[in-house]
């Protein structure tokens, strides 16, 4: 499928974004291995989060989804109540799915195997993998550490591990193994990243003390299944933040959105550059902070971004590459390296996103510098099924001169299954599919 957006003439609403992904996906694997039942209201039912709900069945987890309501119902199987799966679990193109549940993997008695699609299937493992060998699970992976991957998991012992990434699926990987290991593991994190898996699990009876950038799991009899209120997601209400900034007419509330320390970089950047943003209502949803967002039209100037800004806005480059496309003057990108092994590389792409819409671009290893031009020309893109480049190019479509055609559009459904009747509601606009 692809979609036609033109541009429109003012941007008006107040949208309710989906469920956090990255939360979504946790408190299904979390409450899976939980004794007693949970409910986790406002799952994200997307593509990726789905992947999840259906490994994790074939683990032998019950769950029943109420897709009318987006309530998960799940039946906690416990810590070793998990089964042998008598055939490949598939993650889809959910790196967080495959990821996390290595480290589930590596703690239980018995042998599996996991793949994914074509992308899911280029990206590293090997950062998970290693480590969980020397925890003492036994894992082997194609050449270069990419999928399939097969794990005989089971007598774990707790390390100390430096881990050489930033990584918040790395970490929350080795934290569900050391819940299995014999002794503590200590994870020395290179950076802040997102703590969502340490605020959940501490709710649910575990103990994980951090200090600092370090995390000390202690391994745990069980967990106790806990109801989750799934905050909307940072990284799908990016595109509005941007839209309505960069739009010469706009006003675009956000309700209830995620405002986790570790997730709000691109509110911070998109301040720096002189974004006005209400952020008002802030409150606590489950032990993660959430708030209104008011966003408006802005004059914006180019920045640099670099270091924990950018491991905190990781998700969210493609979105604030279209901002600073439209900024008055130069924008630097850099520690963004990472990007090359998401669903594309997306340092690569979204620098060919920006080229198409007629910007100065210049690709770095760890990023790119960006000659902001403060207009856009339509295009014709497409991005191989890139979820995040397929929101960011619609976005750009918004104020770009002339119609901007996005092919494989339906790649939206792996994070935002809503997101183009989203826009059709705040543009006012028909879009054209087909």
């Amino acid at each position: 499928m692809k979609a036609t957006v033109s541009p429109a003439s003012r941007l008006r609403g107040r949208i309710d974004v989906p469920g956090d992904k990255s939360i979504s996906h946790r408190a299904a694997i979390f409450n899976s291995l939980a004794e007693g039942t949970a409910v986790v209201r406002g799952f994200l039912q997307g593509e990726d989060c789905l992947s999840t709900v259906n490994c994790l069945r074939q683990l032998g987890v019950r769950m029943d989804l109420d897709q009318s309501s987006g309530a998960l119902t799940i039946h906690g199987a416990g810590l070793h109540g998990l089964r042998e799966p008598s055939q490949v679990l598939d993650a889809g193109n959910s790196g967080t799915t495959m990821r996390l549940l290595s480290g589930v993997l590596a703690g239980q008695p018995f042998f599996s195997v996991m793949t994914g699609d074509d992308s899911l299937r280029g990206r590293p493992m090997e950062r998970v993998l290693s480590p969980l060998r020397q925890m003492g699970a036994s894992a082997w992976s194609r050449e270069g550490g990419r999928a399939p991957i097969a794990i005989d998991g089971g007598g774990l012992r707790g390390m100390r591990y430096k881990m050489p990434v930033a990584s918040a699926q790395v970490k929350s990987a080795l934290i569900l193994a050391g819940l299995f290991a014999e002794g503590e593991t200590i994870l020395d994190d290179a950076g802040h990243s997102r703590d969502h898996t340490e605020r959940m699990l501490n709710a649910m009876g575990a103990q994980i003390d951090t200090d600092g950038s370090t995390h000390r799991v202690v391994p745990v009899e069980n967990l106790a299944a806990t109801d989750v209120n799934v905050p909307r997601d940072m990284s799908a209400a990016a595109f509005w933040i941007v839209a309505a900034a960069v739009h010469p007419d706009a006003e675009i509330v956000l309700s209830a959105v995620g405002v986790n320390p570790t997730r709000v970089g691109l509110i911070e950047a998109l301040e720096a550059m002189g974004a006005e943003i209400e952020v008002t209502e802030e409150r606590f949803n489950g032990g993660e902070p959430i708030a209104d967002i008011t966003v408006r039209s802005s004059q914006l100037h180019g920045i640099e971004v670099d270091g924990e800004l950018t491991l905190r806005l990781m998700d969210e480059v493609p979105a604030l590459a279209v901002a600073a496309a439209l900024a008055d003057g130069r924008t630097v990108i850099r520690d963004a390296g990472d990007l090359r092994v998401k669903e594309s590389d997306r340092i690569a792409t979204v620098a060919r996103m920006l080229k198409a819409f007629g910007v100065e671009v210049e690709e770095r290893p760890d990023g790119m510098v960006i000659e902001g031009t403060g207009r856009l020309s339509g295009a014709q893109l497409d991005y191989e099924g890139d979820h995040r480049l397929a929101m960011a190019s619609a976005i750009g479509g918004l104020v770009a001169e002339g119609e901007t055609t996005i092919e494989r559009s339906e790649a939206v459904e792996v994070s935002y299954p809503g997101f183009w009747r989203d826009l059709e509601a705040v543009s006012g606009a028909q879009l054209i599919s087909r």
